[in-house]
């Protein structure tokens, strides 16, 4: 069992910054591939960017390309979402998720956290 535990959301203006946090705790960390997915009132779950065990792959959503990173800390336990440049269209809640797999597919994970809001004003 894994339990993670999203921080770091919060208010912002557009073409500000913010960077998620995700604890987690349980079993070895480092044997999962993280990522973070993001839901909006009356959407869908969506992907937004995942990062291998090891950190020797990422993939990102198109749309954060070029303003997002996501990054690990193994010693830490905890996944990070460098979030830069956003727009009222990344207003949602963020959820960081935990899986055997590195995936872009939200199916593949098998834990996830309660999520933290991001508000993005224009």
């Amino acid at each position: 069992q894994v339990q993670l535990v999203e921080s770091g959301g919060g208010w912002v203006q557009a073409g500000g910054s913010l960077r998620l946090s995700c604890a987690a705790s349980g079993r070895i960390f480092s044997s999962y591939a993280m990522g973070w997915f993001r839901q909006a009132p009356g959407k869908e779950r969506e992907f937004v960017a995942a990062i291998t065990g090891t950190s020797s792959s990422t993939s990102y959503a198109d749309f954060v390309k070029g303003r997002c990173t996501i990054s690990r800390d193994n010693a830490e336990n905890t996944v990070y979402l460098q979030m830069n440049r956003l727009e009222p269209e990344d207003t949602a809640t963020y959820y960081c998720a935990a899986g055997r797999i590195f995936s872009t597919r939200r199916s593949i994970y098998d834990y996830w956290g309660q999520g933290t809001q991001v508000t993005v004003s224009s």
